[in-house]
Formats: structure tokens, sequence, C-alpha cells
């Protein structure tokens, strides 16, 4: 009997990106349901009904929802091409890496962006830090699962597209190759990999997207 794999998620949120990566290194045919989350499916609200929101994996009927409890199962379901280190402790590592993306980076990177005078400063200073410490932890590699992409390298992806599309925005520049050359490397390896290179969102479309946002955001204030 063939598994069934659906994919909810939107057409440009890193978010779900992180699954569409993660099954594709991982070789799992699965079905793309777009959402519009201005108007979310039943099937969207029934399957998520407690953030009622994207990314949720279906498999075989049952769904699995936000993007790293994802990454983790279908880490656990399918042995192919695994995306955690071998080790216990660097395993740890990976997981404590991603939950500061979650936790510090990204919010970091958001206010830099999308905030304005004392909390722009103040996001732009925590940023950089960041990713100084992202930066560090490639120590030499490819990537931050060694030769091939893992775990880690999934979760930090939007890396490699948002922060370019932002700085198109804004013409704020948090990452170039004389402050952070190792991960200005890592970004193109990542973003021109095959595994990743034909699923990014149309970049004109983004522009379009994020402009639309800062331009609400500012109108509010």
């Amino acid at each position: 009997m063939a598994e069934e794999v659906k994919l909810y998620r939107t057409w440009s949120s890193p978010f779900g990106l992180r699954v569409v990566w993660a099954l594709n290194i991982k070789h799992i045919e699965y079905e793309t349901i777009l959402e519009d989350l201005t108007n979310k499916s039943p099937h969207l609200l029934h399957y998520n009904p407690v953030h009622k929101k994207i990314p949720v994996l279906l498999h075989n009927g049952k769904p699995i929802c936000e993007s790293l409890v994802i990454l983790e199962y279908i880490e656990e379901t399918w042995q192919n091409n695994p995306l955690l280190p071998q080790h216990s402790l660097d395993r740890a590592q990976s997981r404590f890496w991603a939950k500061f993306c979650e936790d510090k980076l990204l919010p970091s990177i958001r206010s830099s962006y999308f905030m304005k005078g004392k909390e722009q400063e103040e996001g732009v200073v925590e940023a950089l830090d960041n990713l100084k410490l992202i930066e560090e932890q490639l120590d030499g590699k490819m990537f931050f699962g060694g030769d091939n992409i893992g775990f880690l390298d999934i979760v930090l992806g939007w890396l490699a597209n948002l922060p370019s599309v932002f700085e198109e925005i804004t013409g704020l520049k948090l990452i170039d190759a004389e402050k952070f050359p190792v991960l200005s490397e890592w970004i193109e390896n990542f973003y021109n990999h095959p595994a990743i290179v034909d699923h990014w969102p149309p970049r004109d479309k983004m522009i379009t997207k994020f402009q639309a946002i800062l331009n609400a955001i500012e109108a509010n204030k």
C-alpha cells in the first residue's frame, strides 16, 4: 500500500519550505496543498486546530504540525539520507542551535528590517551578534551538517533568501562577504544545492509581498 504524504503550506513561507527541502532530500513523494492564510481551508483548520497555521504534514491521514516537529518526524520515519548527526551530543547541539534560530536569530532579523528608530538599532546589533555565533558553528565545513545538508541547514535555510529580499526593499545589508565570509559561502552553497535551488519562491513575488507588509507597518505607525 502506497504511503499518502501531503503538505499544507503557503507559496512563500520559509517554515513550509523547510519541509519541502527535507522531503526532497529524503526523496519522499508528496502532494502540495497551497493555503491562503486569509481564507484558511476547512482541512487546515481541522488538521491544526490549535494554531490554525501552516505547515502541516499529513502522513497516511495523520497530521503533524510545526516545522521543527515535522522535520524530526520526517527524520524518524524515513531513515535514508539522515538529517541529524549520528552522535547524540552532535544531535543535541543541532537542536540547540535550531532553537536559537527560532528564539533569537529570526526575531532579531525581523526587528532589523521591520522596526524603526531605537528598536531597529538594537535589532541590528543583536542580529549581527547572532549571525556571528551562527557563522562560528560552520567551523570550516561546507554545511552545518558537514559535507551534506542536514537538519540545521534546513532550519537556517531562510537565511539564503529572505535577508537579501529584505535588503532590496529597505537598503539595509546585514550579511556580506566581508563581515561574514564563511556564512556567505554557505548561503551560496545552500541556495544552489540541487535539492534546494528549484524550490525557492519567485523573487519578484517575494519583494512585492514584503514591500506591502512593510508599507502596512509604516502606515500604522
